[in-house]
Formats: C-alpha cells, structure tokens, sequence
C-alpha cells in the first residue's frame, strides 16, 4: 500500500517526527560505557509512554522476525546493524552503536536511526562507517521531491556509498510510512535513476542507508531478530523520515534545537 498524507495528517507527522528526533537525541547523550541495552529500551519505553505515543516495535511480527519484537527500540552493536534486539549487554569504549526508532503520534508514524560511537575511543573504520550512511543519506533526501522517480534517490544513496568502498545490500532498505510502519513503495540502497513510482507530495518515505565494513551478506543472530554482518565486520546504519511536499522535501525527524 502506497499512502498519501493529507495536509491535517502531514502536521501530526510533523510532531510525531520531532518526538523520535528527540527520544533518539536523549538516547544518545544517556549511552556512556556500562550503559545497558536493556536500559535503553527501558527509557525509551518510559519517553513514549509520556509522550502518548505508541510503539510500533513491541507487537511488531514480521515474516522476518521471529516476533513479536517484544522491545521498544532497535539497539545494533558493532557487528549488528539492523533488529538488534536489546539484551542484556553492557557498552564498552569504542563500541559502535545504533538506535533505530519509530512510533505512532496522532495516528502518524516517522522512523529514524543514528549510530555513533560510544566513549572516547574512535577507530578510524568506524567513523568511515558512519560517515558514509550519513553523507548517503544526505545525498537521498537531496534527490527527493515531486514527480522525482524512486530510482533517483536510491541511485543517490548507491553512489555515496560505492564511491566509499562499500557492497550494498538490497533485501531491506527504505519504505514509505504513514498509519503503519513499513509500507509501499520500497526504496533500495542502490538503484537506477529514472525507473519506479513516481513521488507526490503527502508521501512519509524512511530513507535508510547502511552498510558493512566489508561485506554484503547478513547473518541472523539465534535471537531471531538482529542481523549481524556474516564476517563479523562493524556496520553502521542512518535513517530520516521525509515528506514529500510541492515544492521539494521536508525531513520530519532533524532534531529541534
């Protein structure tokens, strides 16, 4: 299903938007070494809670999970990159970590992911991981807009993200959002430009680049749901929900200042 937002809805997603930008930024400037994955989960659960928002994670059962999720919040450490299920694990200097995030404000989902790196230490490939999901990312919303193709912005992403000596993965990527999570029109890492739907304003898109350091093949955990690298190489993986409007895009989930 392809769903287009009417301007009353294109407002809430708006705050559902700003909600996720700011659990995640809180998120963030909790996670110190000996932070606990399960802890994180907790206070995202406690952020929604009071926001009267509602988690689009927790009764989540996909075909490709082995669900339901049972959490609040993907958290994806070093070799993990998506579904990282929280667990109990405590973060160590230098790890790489990932937040990946949607709820339903209003009646409205947005979805968003961020990585950074935990502690002092910052090893060189990790910030090269990041980096490229973020600049690939940049690249896909500045392809966007009306009556831009699909293909634009996923040969966009691709590009960043070959030139950066990266394989890409194709079986999960973008997707549009809307009253569900993941919904129509699918929105690939890589792409040829000028093919697939053609975008209109009140259309919510994810767009998600990510990466492995040096591979292309995932691996699912015994958990069911987080997906490892197959090499067990670090990953890094960026995420905004945009709208399309008539007269370009707008990113729903920046973080306000």
């Amino acid at each position: 299903m392809i769903e287009i937002l009417n301007p009353t809805d294109v407002l809430r997603a708006k705050e559902s938007g700003a909600l996720v930008a700011g659990i995640l930024q809180t998120l963030k400037s909790r996670c110190v070494v000996g932070t606990n994955l399960l802890d994180i989960d907790r206070w995202a659960q406690s952020m929604i809670s009071e926001a009267g928002a509602q988690s689009c994670y927790v009764d989540y059962e996909p075909s490709f999970g082995r669900g339901p999720f049972g959490h609040y919040i993907c958290t994806s450490v070093n070799d993990a990159v998506l579904h990282g299920l929280p667990h109990d694990y405590t973060l160590a200097d230098g790890d790489l970590l990932s937040l990946d995030l949607a709820v339903s404000l209003g009646g409205v989902v947005t979805d968003s992911a961020i990585s950074f790196l935990v502690g002092d230490v910052r090893p060189a490939e990790s910030v090269a991981l990041i980096d490229a999901t973020e600049r690939a990312l940049q690249a896909g919303i500045a392809a966007a807009g009306p009556d831009v193709r699909i293909g634009d912005i996923s040969y966009a992403i691709g590009s960043v993200l070959g030139a950066a000596g990266y394989s890409i993965n194709t079986e999960f990527g973008g997707h549009g959002v809307g009253s569900t999570m993941h919904q129509d029109p699918h929105v690939s890492n890589t792409g040829r430009p000028g093919r697939g739907y053609r975008l209109r304003p009140g259309l919510l898109l994810a767009l998600e680049p990510w990466v492995m350091a040096d591979t292309a093949t995932l691996v699912t955990d015994a958990d069911g749901w987080t997906l490892r690298s197959a090499t067990g190489c670090r990953t890094a993986h960026s995420e905004h929900t945009i709208a399309i409007t008539d007269d370009g895009v707008e990113v729903l989930t920046l973080p306000r200042s």
